[in-house]
């Protein structure tokens, strides 16, 4: 996952994320990992195979359609003290906000975490995404330290429940976050993948997030505001 997200395009200060109107859904639309095959009857085929005849079994032709697997965005929201700084939690509020309507345009399911000095709290429990989820993020606020490492167990913990529950999906784990914490979690293991989108300054960059994320194997996204 080290490749340069489709999201975002180069241009001055660095990666910019791109017109959501105008962008493809969170994932790449084509899937090599799509689930196994399902039979579907081609009616047309069908109908030239039976011609003036009434409809039997041996008439009918079918042809194979992908199972696309079911897609779940959990987000991990950083509402700790140095994200109230210099408007780092207002610009991943947004962010947040974007993800959770391209989520729903796509038809996909979401979940919220956030962490900070409330300690680790569910936002979102897992279910289909809507515009309106967006005003549990429009409702947060900010303060205290930043319980990274429970919170990555906490989603974790909310992602096998989902799957329990409803069954196995192509998981994604979406950190955002300014890095700065002394903390070094281990990298979370539920998620099939984990994008940190880091808010840190950029003049005055600690580079925690682009460390986890070459250690974890996941994918390293700047923030900035939309474009």
């Amino acid at each position: 996952m080290s490749h340069r997200s489709r999201l975002m395009r180069a241009g001055r200060g660095g990666l910019r994320w791109l017109n959501p109107a105008r962008q493809p859904l969170l994932a790449p639309p084509a899937r090599p990992d799509a689930g196994p095959s399902r039979a579907a009857i081609a009616w047309l085929p069908t109908l030239l195979a039976k011609g003036p005849q009434p409809l039997q079994g041996g008439h009918l032709r079918y042809s194979q359609r992908s199972v696309q697997p079911a897609r779940l965005h959990l987000i991990v929201l950083d509402t700790s003290g140095s994200m109230r700084q210099r408007g780092r939690l207002a610009l991943a509020k947004g962010h947040a906000t974007w993800l959770i309507e391209q989520a729903a345009r796509a038809g996909d399911s979401v979940a919220m975490l956030s962490f900070g000095g409330q300690g680790v709290e569910l936002r979102l429990p897992p279910g289909r995404a809507r515009a309106s989820c967006s005003e549990k993020v429009r409702a947060l606020g900010g303060g205290g330290g930043t319980p990274l490492a429970h919170a990555l167990a906490q989603a974790d913990k909310v992602l096998r429940r989902a799957e329990r529950r409803d069954g196995p999906a192509e998981s994604w784990l979406w950190l955002l976050t300014d890095g700065r914490t002394l903390e070094q979690p281990a990298a979370p293991e539920a998620p099939r993948h984990v994008v940190i989108i880091d808010f840190d300054d950029a003049a005055r960059a600690i580079g925690r997030c682009a460390a986890w994320a070459q250690r974890w194997g996941a994918e390293h996204r700047l923030a900035s505001r939309p474009a």
